[in-house]
């Protein structure tokens, strides 16, 4: 089960660069920390759930990358969105 639309919505206006941004780095990192956030709870619940545990290594493989990416192209972005989402202490 994915985030609900709600949701996802609050996500992408807060995330947003502009009016009509949705899939900007920034939106991006940020729906998929949600999901990955949504889904290490549900492996909590059920630890031998081996099917959902590998699409969550790729959406973090994948999360990994777009912050590798931004990282390289937008240093600032980078850090304000790490310290935004709770990302690396």
């Amino acid at each position: 089960m994915g985030l609900d639309p709600e949701k996802k919505a609050e996500i992408i206006k807060e995330y947003r660069i502009s009016d009509k941004d949705t899939g900007s780095v920034e939106v991006q990192i940020a729906l998929l920390t949600a999901r990955i956030r949504h889904l290490t709870e549900h492996l909590r619940k059920h630890p031998k759930d081996y099917h959902s545990r590998r699409g969550l290594m790729k959406m973090v493989g994948r999360r990994r990358k777009l912050l590798k990416y931004l990282r390289k192209k937008k240093p600032e972005v980078y850090k304000e969105l790490i310290e935004k989402l709770g990302l690396r202490k």
